[in-house]
């Protein structure tokens, strides 16, 4: 229960959601921290250490910067500081309260969007760290794709629009996050399917294919097999809407690396190259709801596949060799702990409690 003296992050998501002025973020943490992950729109003063050793002297030098006419929600790592700092704000005439479990409670956030050019589909966002999730409805039936490892989530949200779960799905055993998918589906006494190339030592799950169907209600969500960013990538069609995973984003598409060296990630690259030439085959107002965002700011996240050719530079690549080279000399920093996390979504190594904190960082799921 939230005390009048913290604020839970999904309000501070909503609040910025809305644009609401008058709640203003501070972060309190060190600088490098903050710049790798961070909340948009929040304002950073590096004290962290100086208010662990009860030093309070750096956050009271700088209030001059924060307006003393707004609600402030203090950030930390996990909500302890913070609850200091909103101390020393209230000591100074502010409002302020202390955001609950800081940047860990920031990436349990998620909010649903319904797709406004598709009946069926809701896409679920987490800002906290880039991840995108669906649910496909139709007839009182669901199917979630991508689930993220808190299945409360897409179970609450099936509740409230009177849905049953039908059917769990992964478009790809991923890297930066912990799939709830699984879980989800035994959950659910349901199905949970996965391509076989990347269920690896997986035996809870039911192997699909290229061309095959999944049926939510009156649709058949078709199957398209697209490797690249894994070996047994796939996205969904619905109709009109391509839930593409990580193989096609916005503004990018996704990394063929994280499966091994240079030798997997050219041959990753190349299988990625004839994915993304199999999408741009589809109707011109086939709408691509990816998987990850970045800083994007339109909710929900999509864009047709015409807008993607004529503005993401690598889908609208037409020479194999150039797109390969060009992928594999500007490959981004990899995902934190992504080696675990891929552990445990093959079903190498048991999630354990501390599995909430391998996901925390920024989303590095992209190439270039």
């Amino acid at each position: 229960m939230t005390s009048n003296t913290d604020i839970s992050p999904t309000e501070v998501a909503a609040r910025l959601r809305d644009g609401d002025n008058d709640l203003y973020v501070l972060d309190v943490r060190n600088e490098d921290d903050y710049e790798e992950w961070n909340i948009d729109g929040s304002h950073n003063v590096p004290v962290y250490d100086q208010l662990s050793g009860g030093n309070t002297i750096g956050l009271e030098q700088s209030l001059d910067d924060v307006p003393d006419d707004a609600e402030v929600a203090t950030v930390c790592v996990a909500g302890v500081i913070s609850q200091r700092a909103a101390q020393v704000l209230r000591n100074n005439g502010y409002d302020a309260k202390s955001m609950q479990g800081g940047m860990r409670g920031w990436a349990m956030v998620y909010q649903a969007y319904d797709v406004t050019d598709s009946d069926a589909v809701t896409q679920i966002v987490r800002p906290g760290t880039g991840c995108l999730s669906y649910l496909v409805a139709d007839g009182g039936e669901a199917l979630v794709v991508d689930s993220g490892q808190h299945t409360e989530v897409y179970q609450n949200l099936a509740d409230t629009r009177d849905l049953d779960i039908v059917a769990v799905a992964d478009t790809h055993a991923h890297a930066d996050h912990i799939s709830g998918g699984r879980d989800l589906a035994a959950a659910e006494d349901v199905p949970y399917y996965l391509h076989d190339t990347d269920a690896r030592e997986l035996d809870r799950y039911t192997a699909v294919e290229d061309g095959d169907v999944i049926s939510v209600g009156s649709y058949d969500v078709e199957i398209l097999f697209t490797p690249g960013h894994t070996r047994g990538s796939i996205s969904f069609l619905v109709g009109d809407a391509l839930l593409s995973g990580d193989t096609l984003f916005v503004r990018s598409v996704g990394r063929p690396d994280l499966e091994g060296g240079s030798d997997v990630a050219r041959e990753g690259a190349t299988l990625l190259f004839d994915s993304l030439d199999r999408l741009a085959d589809l109707s011109d107002d086939t709408v691509v709801l990816p998987g990850h965002f970045s800083d994007e700011e339109i909710r929900p996240l999509g864009a047709t596949i015409e807008h993607l050719e004529a503005n993401n530079e690598l889908f609208g690549m037409d020479t194999k060799s150039a797109f390969v080279e060009t992928i594999l000399e500007d490959l981004p920093d990899t995902p934190a702990n992504y080696n675990r996390i891929k552990r445990v979504n093959t079903g190498k190594e048991r999630a354990t409690a501390e599995a909430e904190t391998l996901e925390l960082g920024p989303n590095n799921c992209a190439s270039n």
